[in-house]
């Protein structure tokens, strides 16, 4: 019955599109990062009546705003390059139940979903109370931005936003709110959550230490460009120190032109 219906069918298809530059882009290893996307507004009100494939699954905290929402979210143990594939064999849409304290699958098929599942409806509970236009949360891998992590002097928000904004005008244009930064923490834990909706307060991309990074977003596409973005950053830092220099970079006055001519 959902694959009848076009507008999910195309968001569905953006997402196994974003899935397959995460692969090529080598962000990507095994089963390595996981999406989910609000997809409730694109839902008909049969389909969000359809019945469940599963019982009620408890959530490990309430996501009150959540209620009645329904998610794609990519499968546990899942690969992105099959997600890029089959979105629905490597996925599922869930629903949130019984006042946000658990969740079913809908369809297509019983698809546990990431690990990270409690992590990723804490952030969108969080945007949606604090009345954020977000649909999406994307994580994954880029190499060159997690080996930023490693380097104790950019572990610092505005230290590493400032760099990563100096080396191409895009950067201050495409990611204007900045770098939020979370100290390790146990992937897939609450309290990595936590610590990512402190940083979410002020940025719509956050970098987790040693691990990876993290955008929020209204549009998929637009989630995977941010971080696009950020990573030609790094590329050309890196290219100028394998150079035997220190780059330049972009002067604090022509960081604040560009904020000026396109009114960021």
């Amino acid at each position: 019955m959902i694959r009848d219906n076009k507008p999910l069918m195309a968001e569905i298809d953006r997402i196994a599109e974003v899935a397959g530059y995460l692969w090529e882009k080598g962000w990507a290893e095994r089963n390595g990062g996981n999406i989910s996307v609000n997809i409730t507004r694109l839902l008909t009100a049969e389909e969000l009546s359809m019945t469940p494939l599963t019982t009620d699954i408890a959530l490990e905290e309430p996501v009150e705003a959540l209620n009645g929402q329904v998610f794609y979210v990519t499968g546990t143990g899942k690969r992105m390059r099959y997600v890029a594939k089959a979105p629905f064999c490597h996925g599922a849409l869930i629903g949130i139940t019984a006042g946000g304290t658990s969740y079913h699958i809908l369809a297509e098929k019983p698809i546990a979903p990431t690990s990270e599942l409690p992590s990723h409806l804490l952030m969108h509970n969080y945007l949606r109370t604090s009345g954020r236009q977000t649909n999406v949360v994307l994580h994954t891998h880029p190499t060159d931005l997690i080996g930023l992590t490693h380097c104790t002097p950019y572990l610092d928000s505005e230290k590493l936003t400032r760099l990563l904004w100096s080396m191409i005008p895009e950067c201050r244009i495409v990611v204007p709110g900045g770098i939020g930064i979370v100290p390790y923490e146990i992937p897939g834990t609450l309290a990595l959550a936590h610590a990512t909706i402190k940083q979410l307060s002020r940025n719509d991309v956050v970098f987790w230490e040693k691990h990876g990074v993290l955008a929020v977003g209204e549009d998929i596409i637009d989630c995977f460009d941010a971080i696009d973005t950020l990573s030609k950053s790094a590329q050309i830092y890196f290219s100028a120190r394998a150079a035997g220099y220190e780059p330049e970079g972009m002067t604090n006055r022509q960081l604040d032109d560009l904020a000026e001519a396109f009114r960021l």
